[in-house]
Formats: structure tokens, sequence, C-alpha cells
């Protein structure tokens, strides 16, 4: 039996919010099949942490590069985008991974919230992508994936969380149709609720293991919650060839845990 090859040794990925989490994840993976990743997050202790992490399982000729920077704002979403540029020479893939949101119902969530909310989600995936994509162009194509969750395709979560994730999704597929003559794939990835160290999840099962035990019964007809690696995986087929016609959707990843079709 033939093994499956994605095809990626050598390929230039860049992913944002890649200390921990999924952003980790996809780039541990990405590193896997030989890519070489530019990783971001605001912590340099975080980033250089998570060098070594993905060092360990990296595939030759896998490079790294790790740029402290705020892609919340558009300097840093520049910076990076110039780093992995004059580091490696170009871009072939782009993983959107940032967000956070706060706020709490219409009344009491004011504009100084959701703008904050668009700029720590929205604007790092419209920015990165709009200075990703001529890169891609010279390079004859290339892919883009949006971390976006199960709660921008049906209601549940916060309420800004929500409206920035559905937000994420159609940016993917308006994008999708727009740079699909240019050979350039973008879709995204709504992940259901994954468990990592230091992440919220994770944080409530140590806070309330009996709350989260019956969350999980009652949510998760799997049983337990998500791996980030579970979402990398999904992430690094998504930038392949193998998923070359692949485009304009959103992948769930979740263990049944959505409602929705």
């Amino acid at each position: 039996m033939q093994v499956m090859d994605l095809g990626l040794a050598g390929k230039i990925a860049v992913v944002t919010g890649s200390s921990r989490g999924l952003g980790l994840a996809s780039a541990k993976a990405l590193a896997a099949e030989g890519c070489h990743v530019t990783l971001c997050a605001r912590s340099r202790e975080g980033l250089d942490a998570a060098v070594l992490a993905i060092a360990e399982t990296a595939a030759p000729p896998a490079r790294l590069h790790a740029v402290a920077a705020d892609v919340s704002t558009v300097a840093g979403v520049q910076a990076v985008i110039d780093a992995a540029v004059e580091t490696f020479g170009g871009i072939d893939i782009l993983v959107n991974n940032v967000g956070s949101s706060k706020g709490t119902d219409l009344l009491g969530t004011g504009d100084e919230t959701w703008h904050e909310a668009f700029d720590q989600n929205l604007f790092p995936s419209i920015r990165a992508s709009r200075l990703a994509v001529p890169f891609m162009e010279q390079r004859g194509g290339g892919a883009i994936i949006i971390i976006a969750s199960i709660y921008g395709r049906e209601a549940g979560g916060r309420m800004t969380y929500n409206v920035v994730k559905a937000a994420e999704i159609s940016l993917a597929k308006s994008l999708a149709q727009q740079l699909a003559p240019s050979n350039i794939r973008v879709n995204s990835v709504s992940p259901g609720s994954i468990s990592f160290e230091g992440g919220t999840w994770w944080k409530r099962q140590q806070e309330d293991p009996a709350a989260m035990a019956e969350f999980v019964k009652r949510e998760i007809p799997m049983g337990r919650f998500g791996r980030a690696e579970e979402v990398g995986d999904v992430v690094t087929f998504l930038a392949s060839r193998r998923a070359s016609w692949i485009n304009g959707t959103s992948i769930v990843v979740d263990g049944c845990q959505s409602r929705a079709f």
C-alpha cells in the first residue's frame, strides 16, 4: 500500500498565535512534514519553548523561525510576514490562529469590547491574508486556513465570540471565491471544545473537574475533550496537495459536539 505523501517538504508556512494550543499543534504538525515554519506570539519566552518542542519532531528539511509580535496590530502582522519572507524567501501556507473575546450580554457589552473582539480575531486574519497573498501568487498558489469554531456555525458560547467566529468562516468563504483563480485555497477549521495545558477548558477542568465531567457527558458524544494535535493534523492536511479540491468550506473537528449539519 502506498503511503500518503502530503507533499509539504520545503513549503513555507506562517502560523500565528503559535506558542501554545492549536497554533503550536499546527506548527508542529507542519514541521513534522518538513515545512519551514515561522511562528509568532507576544511572549518571547513562550516562543522559545515552542521552538524547542517543535524541533523534537520536525522532519528535514524543516527550519523554524520565531517572531515576537502582537498580530492584533497592523505593525505586528507586517513584522511576521516580513520575517517569513526575509528568512525563507516566500509564503506557501498561512494559518490564521489568534483570538479571544470578552463581554456579556447586549446591554452589558460596550463598543470598546466589541472593537477588541474584532481586533483580536477577524482583523489579524484579514491583514495577514492581504499581505501573504501576493507572495503565494508569486509561487503559483498556496493555502490559507483560518481557525474558527463550531460556535461560528451555531449558537453557543460568548456572544462576541460567536459573532467574530462566524465572520471568520464567512471571510474564508469569500476569500476562497476570490483567490481560486490564483490557485490559492482558503478554508476554515471549526474546532469544538479542545483541552490543552493552560487553555480555557484545561483551567476549568482543574477548577471544577466534576462539572467538566458532566459537561463532557452531556455535550460531547465521544466522551472526552478534543486534543490540540487532532486539530493540527486537519490543518496540515488542508494545507497539503492531498486536499487540492477542498476549498471554501469549514471543516468541523469536534467529536460530534455540534448540532449543526
